[in-house]
């Protein structure tokens, strides 16, 4: 029919003429798929691989040459001003 929309019997109508094998498969892969999903959350929010990750990152960081370079001249900073406190005391 032109200009025909689908209305709640019309529905209806397609549920009830679905066959019960095919809505427990759709069913199954529904929750093998939500199962998946629900397996890759708990991973992702796992709080001992979210301290790997950041350790990881800050690690290769650190390792950069300009970073390198200015921690080590920080530490030598550091180094001469213990020296010259302790040598003052």
């Amino acid at each position: 029919m032109p200009g025909h929309t689908a209305d709640a019997a019309d529905t209806e109508d397609t549920v009830a003429d679905r066959d019960p094998d095919t809505i427990k498969q759709e069913i199954d892969q529904a929750r093998d798929e939500l199962a998946s999903t629900v397996d890759t959350l708990a991973e992702r929010a796992n709080p001992r691989r979210i301290a790997d990750d950041v350790k990881a990152g800050l690690i290769r960081f650190v390792k950069k040459p300009a970073v390198a370079f200015s921690l080590a001249g920080l530490g030598a900073v550091v180094a001469v001003l213990v020296v010259r406190k302790i040598r003052r005391r």
